[in-house]
């Protein structure tokens, strides 16, 4: 289950590698109900190291990586991984429950251990403080950053990894504050009637949301920049597949700047997307995404056929709690 702002992510994000020599590192890997025969630990200055499954269900290499922060992927999900030099990791996990069960052991990896877990505490923070009143929310976001703190010094790892935790838990508790007013604005639309848009189609002309009334609408907010965008493609491909015929009309909206205009054409043209392809006028300025409160992408939103809000921030294609909710809407 993945949280929807890591720290560990943030790190990887703002952070250059910490060191630039390059160390040996040993790294093994049994993970139970695997999703590929390859893991994939990528990092910075285009860092890539591919590790596939021998003829012992193990994941095994040996390889050299300057000190800092990695993200190690099965091809579906992916978790934060911190090297050192020298390190001897043996990681132990079950892809069904992936970041629940992630234990590393052997040599230098403390730090990924504490990278695991403090997912798993941001992740519950998510679910539980989000839906408090701001006071309340406030007050938990802050005791969070003391026992984060705490818990940081209390260990024994590399300095550079503490300082550059530190600076994550600022980062974290400015983006966590910012998606729970977002949040906030996003729960009161629901019911209400949606904002319009008037957007250039990709087949030609314009598009009103006014158009598409008497469908329900599941618009994805986009830009062929976004990774994770791109990476929800497929499993959106497979749900208009599945309700093609419905009373469902699945809509993208490229949120890229006018510069990029020719690029979203030829992706939409190369990866041959399907439902309605529309450009907005100006990117994240653009009056629909800057009413909907819309800070980060992908994001997902439903409308009725009435032209209200049923839920202004949906789940992704690749979430089964969306077909959950489409087939609750539509049978």
């Amino acid at each position: 289950m993945k949280n929807l702002f890591a720290a560990g992510l943030l790190i990887f994000s703002t952070l250059n590698a910490i060191g630039q020599a390059k160390n040996e590192i040993k790294f093994t890997a049994k993970i139970a109900n695997r999703n590929s025969d390859t893991l994939v630990i990528k990092g910075r200055n285009n860092f890539k190291q591919v590790i596939p499954i021998n003829n012992k269900e193990i994941f095994a290499a040996n390889f050299e990586a300057p000190k800092g922060f990695y993200v190690f992927s099965d091809g579906k999900e992916s978790s934060n991984i911190y090297l050192k030099p020298d390190s001897e990791i043996n990681l132990t996990m079950d892809a069904k429950e992936f970041d629940e069960t992630i234990v590393y052991k052997g040599k230098g990896v403390n730090e990924s251990n504490f990278l695991a877990q403090q997912s798993l505490k941001d992740e519950k923070f998510q679910n539980e403080a989000f839906s408090k009143p701001e006071a309340e929310f406030t007050s938990l976001l802050e005791t969070k950053k003391k026992t984060d703190s705490e818990s940081l010094e209390k260990g024994d790892f590399d300095p550079e990894f503490k300082t550059a935790l530190k600076m994550s838990f600022e980062s974290f508790n400015q983006y966590a504050f910012q998606e729970y007013e977002r949040a906030s604005k996003a729960a009161k639309m629901t019911g209400k009637a949606s904002p319009e848009f008037d957007y250039e189609n990709y087949k030609g002309g314009k598009t009103k949301l006014a158009d598409l009334k008497g469908k329900y609408v599941y618009i994805d907010l986009w830009a062929t920049w976004c990774a994770p965008c791109r990476a929800e493609i497929p499993y959106l491909q497979k749900v208009e597949e599945m309700y093609h015929g419905k009373n469902i009309e699945f809509v993208s909206i490229s949120i890229d700047k006018a510069k990029d205009h020719e690029k979203w054409k030829k992706f939409v043209n190369d990866k041959n997307l399907g439902g309605v392809q529309l450009f907005a006028d100006k990117d994240w300025e653009s009056d629909f995404v800057m009413k909907y409160g819309v800070t980060g992408i992908p994001r997902f939103i439903i409308i009725d056929p009435k032209g209200n809000v049923v839920s202004s921030d949906a789940a992704r294609p690749s979430d089964p709690k969306l077909q959950e909710q489409l087939n609750g809407l539509l049978n």
